[in-house]
């Protein structure tokens, strides 16, 4: 037995004497990454790499210290190896559990500057091999100065002296305790814990480690508990675009950066590393499509210089194939080297009445009744009164306004998805139930961590901030005939001149098809009918569903519109180029009050007549649409969809808390409180309504508060978007 033991040290000694470090600077310098477009032609290169070596005593003690208790508390005490750090976070891989990193600094430092990110076993061993011999030969201060230089912090900064610019612009030697932490923090997980851009669910992650990492300061003494009390998290500089990623480009390598990642198809470092060749799904000439109809739509039609408003409008777009789950065009913001922000993936604007499909979806797939227990359908009777409280829900009841406060009385549903009357859809979530809502939309594709998708009374009317790209999955379900695929954006991968194989991308039935048929041919109405807030984007002259959304105030507008062979969402946000504060979006382009019937549907036209030009229309297949008898009229001053915004918007709509879906005057619209139409002209549905309205009483009791209460209490009013 000794002998073996002794053998097997012996062994394991020689190979120590024997293995040759590598040249670290060689294997280090990162390469290029190339990114190419569907059809192979090239995008974008990326790479160049970001590094200032600095000596040890040029980087802050607070920030050594940071890194050390996030990485390896023990490191001037222990050896080059921890086998049973490495042994529990194998344990931990192999049963199951969080991926876990066991290595000492010495070892992340091997990996970094001699090896690849490849989780192999060879690599494992050789870097245990060389990780001794480094030890051997080199001191702990030297072996940190190294890990600290070498070290990948996201935004393509190698080392921590450009990470120290390009996070907080200072050199490493003036980084506090915050920073240093914050530091410590991306070396986890760089692009996913960057607060400037990071998910809501990431920000908390990264928040999370911090503490974590200023904890573990405490602990050791390097930071002493009052000074760890007086600490806040520091502000980090907004990102600067890499050169050669202007226009598009950069938006389209960050979004197909973050697939990569996400999905563990590729870590930062690995990237970074670069040897990689990236083929997207975007198709070059649909995202020159695009591009082109929001220059044409929008842009040109924006006056910064001389219209304040103007140069609040940011435009995000998303088209994707509703068959395939592949994205084919995404339109990030004007210039991802001047506006880094991208708009296509962006979730903190909310999504307004684009939810409301949702609804329907949820209410027409779990055959949702009535108060009264009659099945709901598009010709079901609800009571379109303006701030008519919810019936059925407990605690204060949820009375939100329609869009410019009007009253609908009785109405079908229909109608009120065509007009988007929000009284109808607050009772609709309310008969459906607010979580089989909430988990309606789940299913058909948003992420459980969207912000704010919560099941409360206002849910239906959009009071969540999902991303373009995840609202276009959403309605790509809808035309697949309720099959979920999430949308996706690389197609294939070469790394180190080998292919990488990568996620497949499967059909799971979200929704019945008949559900989903029945959704399509009432969100056709949407835009069929002459009195339908999207009637704009009739003029594509195929078959055509989508729903428009305008938010509270105006500070984001959408259109969300699908053909059976093609997916685009456009959104238009309000965001002060100064502040980056939400602001609202009414009087841009000259236009009056902001609306998703304005510029994202003539955007979403405009794209599509071209995106889908030559190709055979096809019908949608299934359920028929039942339109309403009557439709409010448009009168003569409002435009028809092939115009563009003019005086005469501003004229034909007025602004209000709520502002409007649609492009109509409000004589276009019913007026009056009286819960019957008003003035006698309100239109009626295929039938006569029922004696007792599907929605609960005809009119407002007037002692019952008509404010924002919710199901289980008052909600407040920042939760309530407009129509």
């Amino acid at each position: 037995m000794a002998a073996s033991v002794l053998l097997g040290v012996g062994l394991f000694a020689l190979g120590v004497a024997l293995v040759k470090v590598p040249d670290a600077h060689a294997a280090a310098t990162a390469q290029s990454n190339t990114w190419l477009y569907s059809d192979g032609t090239l995008l974008a290169r990326t790479g160049q790499t970001n590094r200032q070596n600095v000596p040890l005593d040029k980087v802050s003690k607070e920030a050594q210290h940071a890194a050390l208790a996030a990485e390896d508390r023990n490191f001037y005490s222990e050896g080059a190896v921890n086998f049973k750090g490495m042994a529990r976070a194998a344990f931990n891989t192999a049963s199951g559990g969080a991926t876990q990193g066991g290595s000492t600094i010495t070892q992340q430092y091997v990996k970094n500057a001699y090896l690849n990110q490849k989780q192999t076993v060879s690599r494992k061993v050789k870097e245990v091999f060389i990780a001794f011999k480094v030890d051997a030969t080199q001191s702990k201060d030297e072996i940190l100065s190294s890990y600290l230089n070498t070290s990948y912090y996201g935004r393509g900064a190698y080392g921590i002296q450009a990470a120290a610019q390009a996070y907080f612009g200072v050199d490493a030697s003036q980084l506090n305790a915050a920073q240093g932490a914050y530091l410590a923090t991306l070396l986890n997980a760089p692009s996913a814990y960057d607060v400037s851009s990071a998910t809501e669910n990431g920000k908390q992650k990264a928040t999370a480690r911090w503490n974590y990492v200023l904890d573990g300061m405490v602990a050791k003494k390097w930071l002493s508990a009052e000074e760890r009390q007086q600490t806040t998290f520091p502000e980090v500089q907004a990102p600067k675009s890499a050169p050669g990623l202007s226009g598009q480009a950069g938006y389209l390598v960050a979004a197909a950066t973050s697939y990569l990642t996400e999905h563990n198809i590729l870590s930062d470092a690995q990237l970074a590393q670069g040897g990689n060749t990236i083929t997207l799904t975007v198709d070059s000439k649909k995202q020159q499509q695009l591009q082109d109809a929001v220059q044409a739509q929008l842009t040109d039609n924006l006056k910064p210089d001389s219209r304040k408003v103007d140069a609040a409008a940011q435009a995000g777009a998303v088209s994707v194939d509703p068959k395939t789950g592949q994205v084919l065009a995404l339109y990030g913001g004007a210039d991802a080297t001047k506006h880094w922000i991208d708009n296509a993936t962006r979730t903190d604007y909310q999504a307004g009445s684009t939810f409301k499909a949702i609804a329907l979806a949820a209410a027409l797939d779990s055959g949702a009744h009535t108060q009264y227990g009659d099945r709901i359908s598009a010709d079901t009777v609800y009571d379109g009164t303006n701030r008519r409280p919810v019936r059925g829900a407990k605690g204060v009841p949820y009375a939100p306004p329609n869009e410019g406060e009007r009253s609908y009385g009785q109405i079908s549903l229909q109608q009120a998805t065509d007009w988007s009357v929000n009284s109808v859809f607050a009772q609709l979530a309310q008969d459906t139930g607010l979580e089989k809502v909430r988990s309606t939309a789940v299913a058909l594709g948003l992420p459980a961590d969207t912000p704010q998708l919560k099941a409360i009374p206002s849910i239906s009317l959009g009071t969540s901030s999902p991303s373009a790209l995840e609202l276009a999955g959403v309605y790509a379900t809808l035309d697949n005939d309720g099959q979920q695929i999430t949308p996706w954006l690389v197609k294939s991968l070469e790394s180190g001149g080998e292919q990488v194989s990568l996620p497949e991308h499967k059909a799971t039935q979200a929704i019945s098809k008949d559900a989903a048929r029945s959704t399509t041919a009432i969100l056709r109405g949407v835009v069929e009918d002459q009195g339908g807030t999207g009637y704009r984007a009739s003029s594509l002259n195929r078959p055509t569903a989508g729903k428009t959304g305008t938010t509270d105030d105006s500070k984001s507008v959408w259109f969300a519109g699908y053909t059976p062979e093609l997916v685009t969402v456009v959104g238009l946000f309000g965001q002060d180029p100064a502040t980056g504060k939400q602001v609202s979006l009414d009087g841009v382009g000259g236009a009056g009050s902001a609306a998703g019937g304005k510029f994202p549907a003539q955007i979403w036209t405009a794209y599509m007549k071209s995106a889908l030009a030559g190709q055979p229309v096809s019908s949608f297949p299934g359920a028929s649409r039942t339109p309403a008898t009557t439709v409010p009229s448009v009168p003569s001053d409002s435009p028809s969809p092939s115009q563009s915004p003019s005086a005469s918007d501003e004229a034909s709509a007025t602004p209000s808390p709520s502002a409007s879906d649609g492009t109509g005057s409000p004589s276009s619209r019913p007026t009056g409180g009286t819960g019957n139409g008003g003035d006698g002209t309100l239109p009626r549905p295929s039938r006569s309504p029922s004696a007792k309205p599907s929605g609960g009483a005809t009119s407002p009791d007037p002692s019952t508060p008509a404010g924002n209460g919710g199901a289980g209490g008052l909600l407040g009013t920042q939760d309530q978007p407009a129509g």
